[in-house]
């Protein structure tokens, strides 16, 4: 009984403890799947459209793009047509009137006055002091129209606030470009390292089968007398050395498709594990993108758009300031119209009425619209400031850049035409080794020079292909970067 009454209270609370599904799934930490098996070896093009398609950090930035059009939506209600209606009705007393009236009012969109039609009916008595509710059977219909003349004339709150919320949309499609290229940018960087982990696993391969290889011949020379003993347990200790190499390259290259992942996916947003068969062929993949700096690439550039709203976003707020300033006069004109036969109110409210006003008021300190004033105009100020430097910051980091990028392609040059002479090298000393005019010592020195030249060239490549992507996301290059539609 004890123990029935005590599950109780955990029947309850354990719904509340347990997270929702979509929770759980979002928790959860998926392994990568394997990619479909495919024979074409993967391409810079394909992993970026798989990027720009998936990447949550993208799908992320357009919800925040969809929520700002929200936000716009909502200040673009205070413009919505409004109907309100109402009635009275005398139940006790000596008068017995009941009215009711309807009406619409419109506000203006290029000023801070609107437009708005009545109607109104009304039965019975009223007392002398309520005599305006009188109407004719059917009625009355009155239109009218208020104009703001200084105050709310040219920019009004509600303007304020739609201008606002429209450039709120622009700054979140500016951080969406920005998030967008800073993830084509890093998937650049995963695919080049996954190539380049390739690559050099490959040549560390090709250096273990050339051991791999000379250990038959050697074995027979060593059974044959030709050779010392000593040779063959030599080459057996660059073997093991070498296949240490190639382990550690594996894991180099696991580890690498393991990063690619998060940024190739599949349709449902699924990161997806590449398998060595869709390794490029040769070095050619390292060519990255072709970047290159043009004259409009400040233009160009995300964070410097969005600086630029926010400084539109100050002006808006400095001019709603500078209008909270002056003095509101407004003009209001009415014309109204009693329809059908003539009710208790007397024939007086048939004839066509129209009407004309003002209403004039001036602030007489107004501190709070001038501190507003002087806060936005700071923010502006600010805001010129950082843009001037990040105009300064864009050139010189896009001039870096630039100068790197013709630095690390004459290193790959110079890195090509070293391979190429030391495998000219352990070519002929090969030779000389195979028809005893070598030592093993040399070959093998001769070999792994060669090998750790083609290393050399590969990671050049790399980085030539790392500057060259860095120099599309420094010009916000939307072409190179996979981003144009």
């Amino acid at each position: 009984m004890i123990r029935s009454f005590l599950l109780v209270p955990a029947l309850i609370v354990a719904p509340l403890l347990t997270p929702p599904a979509d929770a759980q799934r979002i928790r959860a930490n998926p392994v990568p799947i394997p990619a479909p098996a495919s024979s074409a070896p993967l391409t810079l093009d394909e992993v970026l459209r798989a990027s720009a398609r998936a990447a949550p950090q993208i799908v992320e930035a357009l919800a925040k793009i969809r929520s700002a059009e929200g936000k716009a939506l909502t200040a673009s209600g205070a413009f919505d047509t409004v109907f309100d209606a109402e009635g009275r009705s005398r139940t006790l007393g000596y008068y017995d009137g009941t009215v009711a009236s309807a009406g619409v009012t419109r506000p203006l969109s290029d000023n801070g006055g609107y437009l708005y039609g009545d109607y109104r009916v009304s039965r019975g008595q009223f007392p002398v002091y309520e005599d305006k509710n009188y109407t004719n059977r059917l009625g009355e219909v009155k239109v009218g129209a208020l104009y703001s003349l200084l105050r709310d004339r040219l920019v009004d709150e509600r303007r304020t606030r739609r201008t606002l919320a429209s450039g709120d949309i622009d700054i979140a499609r500016f951080e969406r470009e920005a998030v967008a290229i800073g993830v084509q940018r890093r998937a650049i960087d995963a695919y080049q390292n996954w190539v380049a982990a390739g690559l050099r696993l490959r040549a560390y391969r090709d250096l273990l089968q050339l051991s791999e290889s000379r250990r038959g011949g050697l074995a027979r020379q060593v059974e044959l007398g030709a050779r010392a003993d000593i040779l063959l347990a030599e080459n057996d200790q660059n073997l093991v050395r070498r296949r240490a190499l190639v382990v550690r390259a594996e894991g180099d290259f696991r580890a690498a498709a393991n990063a690619l992942s998060l940024y190739f996916r599949d349709a449902n947003g699924d990161p997806l594990l590449v398998g060595p068969e869709r390794l490029p062929a040769d070095a050619s993949a390292l060519a990255g993108v072709s970047a290159r700096a043009g004259e409009d690439f400040q233009t160009r550039r995300p964070d410097l758009q969005m600086l630029l709203a926010r400084i539109d976003q100050g002006a808006a707020r400095l001019a709603l300031a500078q209008n909270d300033l002056r003095p509101r006069l407004d003009l209001r004109g009415e014309m109204a119209k009693d329809v059908g036969p003539v009710g208790l109110g007397g024939a007086s409210r048939t004839p066509l009425e129209t009407a004309i006003g003002f209403r004039f008021s001036m602030p007489l300190q107004n501190r709070a619209a001038k501190g507003k004033i002087v806060e936005a105009q700071a923010e502006i100020d600010a805001l010129a400031a950082r843009g001037r430097f990040l105009r300064d910051q864009i050139a010189v980091e896009v001039e870096g850049i630039t100068i790197n990028v013709g630095a690390t392609e004459q290193l790959a040059t110079i890195a090509e035409q070293e391979r190429q002479l030391a495998e000219r090298l352990a070519a002929a000393e090969r030779r000389r080794f195979e028809l005893g005019s070598s030592d093993f010592f040399l070959v093998n020195q001769r070999e792994e020079t060669a090998n750790d030249a083609r290393v050399r060239l590969i990671d050049a490549q790399a980085r030539i292909a790392a500057a060259r992507a860095e120099l599309a996301a420094a010009t916000a290059d939307r072409a190179a970067l996979g981003l144009e539609p």
